[in-house]
């Protein structure tokens, strides 16, 4: 018995399938373009995205014999898309939780920042999918006549995978719109007029472990149960058991997201964190708080494929270790402006420090260090909110592989890091979300999951790592707008 899991991410689509021990049995990627139509725009092709998955499963199903009981489905989460309910084709591309199109319409709403926040516990930024959602209604070929659908990615792939059959989304997909009260817990109809969105195009919202339907389109699926649904850093904050109020963890990937598990307590933030829902034990909705990074494995990529000063990611390590500090150069990777807790639309990257010896691999040092340094930014930021000392973080993601970006997060934050034994974290996590809603374990079985981690503990000098803070500190203030 196995439950099959679908990451959809921001670069690619990742199919895992997970035995009846929580372990990994098969895991297979593909990655899909980019789209960069003007400077801070951003697009994917959301039936590109379907092609991707369709692929995977193919792959999966093809080397493996184990009966899968269940399908989870985890997703890059304020990306959006709107399509033709009757056609199943979208109007327009999906809209990338990166783009930064909608600036000027979050300028437009700066009047209602504050009921925003109330309601939706976010800050108004064009981060979130109401505006890109409005953006697409006004700008996108639409026929009066047509009847529109809205989604996240989840939403999207729930209506491809069930041939339209079910139209639905999961409260820590919902929480991240804009539109939806995570309060009362439902669409919130004068945020949905303030922006221009009709309520009959937006999905049902469900659990994390809940019933979306059966698989009526792919031939290996036919039949089988999506039983666990869930924002990327939500299953993430599941995959790593973070049950207990307090508990938190990062993930490293296209960005950097740290999530604290706050129970049944909404802290609103006064500092630029968000608040959200996640998924208790039992996959029901729970609060948390969350500091959101926009640039972080995504900075290594453009080394890569802007700079070309790399060839791979894995070579980061190495060309890091090859120097003895940063000689002073840091990195703000400001790319698509900066998130929390600075929340700075027109923010925008700075390499700073750059004397006549500065090399190359210099520039990889400060690229790796700034996910540190931003990560530091939002712990301490987290700490003061909850007024809680963080003594431990639980880390995954594809960057964590790298020992050097590790050790030193170690090293700024003082305190332990703790890596998974399985990166792909976000994936377990809405499998086991999956394997709730089917009864294949429960709450106390998931805790005999918890896997071997990898431990870093801070090495670095209080001197040294002092002066390393001063000086991102004054990098971010040559970087900030205001």
């Amino acid at each position: 018995m196995a439950i099959l899991s679908i990451d959809q991410g921001t670069t690619g689509t990742t199919v895992i399938l997970v035995g009846s021990e929580g372990q990994i049995l098969a895991k297979t990627y593909h990655e899909f373009q980019q789209f960069y139509p003007q400077p801070g725009w951003v697009e994917h092709d959301p039936d590109e995205i379907w092609d991707t998955v369709v692929e995977c499963v193919g792959e999966i199903c093809s080397t493996q014999s184990e009966v899968i009981e269940a399908i989870g489905i985890t997703n890059q989460r304020e990306t959006t898309v709107i399509w033709d309910a009757k056609t199943g084709k979208p109007v327009y591309n999906a809209i990338v939780w990166q783009c930064r199109r909608t600036a000027s319409i979050c300028e437009t709403l700066e009047p209602q920042r504050q009921l925003i926040k109330e309601k939706t516990g976010l800050p108004l930024d064009a981060y979130f999918s109401g505006t890109k959602a409005q953006w697409i209604l006004n700008h996108a070929s639409i026929k009066p006549s047509q009847k529109l659908k809205f989604g996240t990615i989840d939403t999207w792939l729930i209506w491809k995978l069930t041939g339209g059959g079910v139209h639905a989304s999961d409260y820590s997909n919902a929480s991240r719109t804009m539109l939806y009260n995570i309060h009362d817990k439902c669409w919130d109809a004068e945020l949905c007029e303030l922006l221009g969105i009709p309520l009959d195009i937006l999905p049902e919202v469900k659990n994390s472990s809940d019933n979306y339907g059966k698989v009526t389109t792919l031939s290996e699926l036919k039949g089988i149960p999506i039983r666990g649904v869930a924002g990327d850093q939500q299953a993430s904050l599941f995959g790593q058991q973070c049950f207990l109020k307090g508990e938190t963890k990062n993930t490293y990937g296209t960005g950097c997201f740290i999530m604290m598990n706050t129970g049944s307590e909404a802290i609103q933030s006064e500092f630029g964190l968000i608040t959200t829902l996640a998924a208790d034990p039992e996959g029901k909705p729970c609060f948390a708080l969350e500091g959101a990074i926009f640039i972080a494995g995504a900075a290594v990529q453009w080394l890569r494929d802007e700079l070309g000063l790399i060839a791979t990611a894995a070579e980061s390590e190495a060309a890091a270790l090859s120097v003895s500090d940063n000689d002073g150069v840091y990195l703000v990777p400001a790319f698509t402006g900066l998130g929390a807790p600075h929340w700075d639309m027109a923010a925008r990257g700075l390499l700073t420090g750059l004397t006549r010896g500065s090399n190359k691999n210099h520039i990889i040092r400060a690229s790796l260090e700034a996910m540190a340094y931003q990560t530091y930014d939002v712990i301490q930021t987290m700490e003061k909110e909850t007024n809680t000392k963080i003594t431990s973080l639980a880390v995954d993601g594809g960057a964590t592989e790298n020992n050097f970006l590790m050790q030193f997060q170690a090293d700024i934050l003082q305190i332990e890091v703790q890596r998974a034994h399985y990166i792909e974290t976000t994936a377990l996590g809405v499998a086991y979300l999956a394997g709730l809603g089917v009864g294949l374990w429960d709450k106390h079985r998931l805790k005999s999951f918890a896997s071997q981690k990898t431990i870093f503990k801070p090495k670095m000098n209080k001197n040294n790592r002092e002066s390393l803070i001063i000086g991102w500190n004054n990098a971010i203030k040559q970087a900030v707008s205001k």
